[in-house]
């Protein structure tokens, strides 16, 4: 009798430890390194809303995959007029946001004015500049008019800028995000973590995922031991890349790389004295060593660049020529802008290990020809108010993960400040243009525009390596956008 207990007590103790690990599979904990200053995406420009909240809880008429392209979204279909200047979505039937209120025209014209409105303060107002007006045809028919041709429009409804909100919910949208996607919104302890679970009443294909938590771990220490301690199941984007060996070595963790949209800059203050000098910003690309940047800060993970645009595109241009590594030359031209002496300036470092530790070596570099570049960490939300809504800094680095966003050149007001005329109206003309051969000649000469002016110090596209546990199946490679798509990923059988 004593042995047969004993097997039995084994036996419930096995199946016990089996029901937890089936348990375990319904749910995934995902480390990122920023966490939001808040949680609506149609009003502030920090992409770490988005890594949270695009397609897991809110959704546009259009969306990006993982692969870049834009399919339907809570827009079923379109037709488009011949002049190309309006467009008529067709919605999905019977989708309801979280609260269980119907998601219908009027939620789409209440999102798309309250974007573009006078008194709008979404980050990419400028997506919504041709727009001129919103029609509600029918519950589920929208007619949206243009000012003129836009050849980007579907793609700009794909952004998270541009999801569908309700007015019922406005006021909360920042702690309380009600959206329509396939997960829930559930509670967000601040410091700490996101919590989100499966909508059960999704219009589309339903989440396998239960429950999924977001985790804010920056220091890379601390984020390869949470790894390494399978505290969490998957960090996407990385931040120790020297750590990588590791895992790859590890057969508990699977390892893989793809590319972003991530243009890390040392972003230029144009309009702050010397730097609205095209010598001393010149002077400052030559002082740079890109790759020196990519091998000591990012552990060879990046792909120096030498203007505003993802390598990886079609249009992409190769014009790091422009801003080769030349110390002496960067010395000439200083002394040309009667600088001889050097000057000096601050660098804004935002908490992104590629921030943080690609500056101590920029900082370094600088100080070889004479700039003296003063360090000043900052958290996310200080940078947001002290650089980016502030103007107030000389220099920065940051990685502008925006997919295709070299129209935010255009904007003189734009925190770095550029204004050329010629390059705002080449990108207003490119937005009028449809033809897929025009359009790239145009990328092309703006691309040679951003390079020859030096408006920034380019530096390299960022790459994106994910470490997961060897289980997890249907995180995207590549982050064609600002996003952790939740929506398709599952544990393996």
């Amino acid at each position: 009798m004593k042995s047969i207990s004993g097997l039995a007590f084994a036996s419930a103790l096995a199946l016990a430890a089996s029901l937890g690990a089936a348990q375990a599979q319904s749910d995934l904990t995902v480390a990122l390194q920023l966490e939001p200053p808040h949680l609506d995406p149609t009003s502030a420009a920090a992409g770490a809303i988005d890594s949270v909240v695009y397609s897991n809880i809110f959704e546009g008429l259009t969306r990006f995959m993982g692969d870049g392209s834009v399919v339907p979204g809570l827009a079923e279909s379109w037709e488009i007029s011949d002049d190309g200047l309006v467009y008529t979505f067709r919605l999905r039937d019977g989708v309801t946001f979280h609260d269980g209120t119907a998601m219908d025209a009027e939620d789409v014209k209440f999102s798309l004015d309250r974007a573009r409105g006078e008194d709008s303060v979404n980050a990419q107002k400028a997506l919504f500049e041709a727009i001129s007006d919103v029609e509600v045809v029918d519950p589920l028919t929208v007619k949206i008019t243009l000012s003129e041709p836009n050849g980007l429009f579907l793609f700009n409804l794909a952004w998270g800028d541009a999801v569908i909100v309700a007015p019922e919910s406005i006021e909360t949208i920042k702690t309380n995000p009600i959206g329509t996607g396939a997960f829930k919104f559930v509670d967000w302890v601040q410091g700490d973590k996101i919590e989100i679970a499966k909508n059960p009443e999704y219009w589309g294909t339903p989440a396998v995922l239960d429950t999924a938590t977001f985790k804010f771990i920056s220091d890379p220490t601390a984020a390869f031991a949470a790894v390494m301690a399978e505290d969490v199941d998957a960090y996407p984007n990385f931040p120790a890349p020297e750590n990588l060996p590791q895992f790859e070595a590890d057969p508990r963790f699977q390892v893989v790389f793809g590319s972003s949209e991530g243009e890390t800059i040392l972003s230029t203050n144009n309009k702050q004295p010397p730097f609205d000098n095209i010598l001393v910003r010149q002077a400052l690309a030559h002082a740079i060593d890109r790759q020196a940047i990519v091998d000591g800060a990012m552990f060879g993970l990046g792909t120096p660049i030498g203007t505003h645009f993802a390598p990886h595109h079609p249009a992409y241009v190769d014009l790091t020529g422009n801003s080769a590594y030349d110390p002496e030359k960067a010395k000439a031209l200083l002394a040309e802008a009667g600088l001889a002496g050097g000057f000096e300036t601050t660098l804004h470092l935002p908490p992104p290990s590629y921030a943080r530790r690609g500056g101590e070596i920029v900082a370094a570099q600088l100080a070889e020809v004479g700039i003296k570049a003063e360090i000043i960490n900052v958290e996310w939300a200080q940078w947001l108010e002290t650089v980016f809504r502030g103007k107030n800094f000389g220099l920065t680095i940051v990685s502008h993960t925006e997919p295709m966003d070299i129209g935010i050149y255009a904007r003189p007001d734009y925190y770095f400040q550029y204004d050329n005329k010629a390059f705002q109206d080449l990108m207003a003309e490119l937005n009028r243009t449809t033809d897929a051969a025009k359009r790239t000649e145009m990328l092309q000469r703006a691309q040679t525009i951003l390079s020859e002016d030096y408006v920034n110090g380019y530096l390299f596209q960022l790459a994106w390596p994910t470490v997961a546990r060897t289980g997890v199946q249907g995180l995207w490679l590549n982050a064609p956008t600002q996003a952790t798509d939740l929506t398709a990923v599952r544990w393996a059988e």
